[in-house]
């Protein structure tokens, strides 16, 4: 691989860092905003959950485009719509405008996530893929966690200021990417992909996800991803109204949790999994990640809520990896499909957890937590009864 190469391929990834950091850095100003516009908990979760509603129901479509458009077309198309998408939300103050912010925001990432899998696929070889998409999981966990961090000092400015730099950035590297990155597709082959398109087939294919070998611990997937959304979207609304922390101390807690979170994958995961393997690493951190939450209601002092927030965290990013190593070994031949329908699910629980976490948040402000431990311990039970039944190749 060349050093131009190099290059392109550290821009595509830039650019999922860039989207990721921009969907981060609002996690701590969103009570703040709620509160300027009052806005109930409900309203919050929905608006948490139409991002991810939008990405679920363009990924399809964009993934398709992806090879009759092009990867670096797709990339552009997706910073310059994340970046009107964040402006729109920070000059809105009708709620239907910060929907449609949100929604526009879903449809930029879904271009722009396929586009890097491909473009990195496109230039490296087999031998060095693994790594290069090892890359992109960190650009991913990288967004996060630097995105709460940057968007607590950013507010100092104004709680709208951290919309306005995500706009901003997503606009530089548009340009930037138009400017030196060269498209890793030909435009013979756009010409040939076009005229062979097939339309996603999305409905056909979820419903294989019903099969029995896959779907217990694809519920797993979708009750983890529901569980922590519902614990990480409602976090800083639920610290604010009832610790009454201020953005800053939202911002650190998000950000030492999110670190320990992917210092647990990066230390001790593959040691975890040689020692006691999948099925019982799933289990185990289902149940702490249930216990956790839960005693999250009952703490009130800062620092024990950062060491809370942390094993929660550390719980959730041991859990994720698992589950898929758990997925690629069952799925043989099916690693696409079962690839594809691990997003799905994970997609599904990003949307339904804020929704339910938002409604039950204005009932009570402990009910959102409660019920995510409740599912969490539902999960456990299932698992522990199913997943030994299943065959690991």
């Amino acid at each position: 691989m060349n050093q131009k190469e190099k290059v392109s391929i550290a821009l595509a990834l830039s650019s999922l860092f860039i989207a990721f950091m921009g969907i981060g850095l609002a996690a701590p100003v969103m009570p703040s905003i709620a509160k300027d516009l009052s806005l109930s908990g409900a309203i919050v979760g929905y608006l948490f959950a139409a991002m991810a509603f939008a990405q679920f129901l363009a990924s399809p479509f964009t993934g398709v485009w992806v090879d009759s458009i092009g990867r670096k077309k797709m990339m552009i198309l997706g910073l310059l719509l994340f970046s009107f998408s964040e402006a729109l939300f920070g000059f809105s103050n009708e709620t239907w405008l910060l929907f449609v912010s949100r929604l526009l925001g879903g449809v930029g990432a879904a271009f722009i996530m396929p586009a890097v899998v491909t473009y990195i696929a496109d230039k490296t070889t087999l031998a060095n893929r693994a790594k290069a998409l090892g890359y992109q999981s960190a650009a991913i966990s990288l967004g996060f966690i630097i995105g709460p961090g940057i968007g607590g000092f950013i507010a100092e400015f104004g709680i709208r200021a951290p919309f306005f730099f995500a706009a901003a950035i997503s606009s530089i590297m548009a340009i930037v990417i138009f400017l030196v990155m060269d498209d890793s597709i030909s435009k013979e082959q756009l010409q040939k992909n076009r005229a062979s398109a097939v339309r996603p087939a999305f409905i056909q294919e979820f419903k294989k996800s019903f099969q029995p070998q896959y779907f217990t611990p694809l519920l797993v997937v979708f009750v983890l991803a529901f569980g922590l959304a519902v614990y990480e979207m409602m976090f800083s609304l639920f610290v604010d109204e009832k610790l009454g922390f201020t953005v800053r101390d939202i911002s650190i807690i998000i950000t030492i949790g999110s670190i320990a979170g992917v210092v647990a994958q990066i230390l001790f995961f593959d040691k975890m999994v040689n020692a006691i393997g999948e099925r019982m690493l799933i289990n185990l951190t289902l149940l702490s990640s249930a216990i956790f939450i839960f005693i999250s209601i009952l703490i009130e002092g800062y620092w024990m809520m950062i060491i809370i927030t942390s094993i929660v965290f550390f719980s959730g990013d041991i859990l994720r990896p698992a589950v898929t190593s758990f997925l690629s070994k069952i799925a043989g031949e099916n690693q696409g499909y079962i690839a594809g329908m691990n997003s799905a699910y994970t997609s599904l629980g990003i949307i339904i957890g804020p929704i339910i976490g938002g409604i039950l948040f204005d009932i009570n402000i402990d009910m959102p937590y409660v019920f995510a431990a409740v599912v969490l311990v539902i999960a456990f039970v299932i698992s522990s009864r199913k997943l030994k039944k299943l065959n690991l190749n």
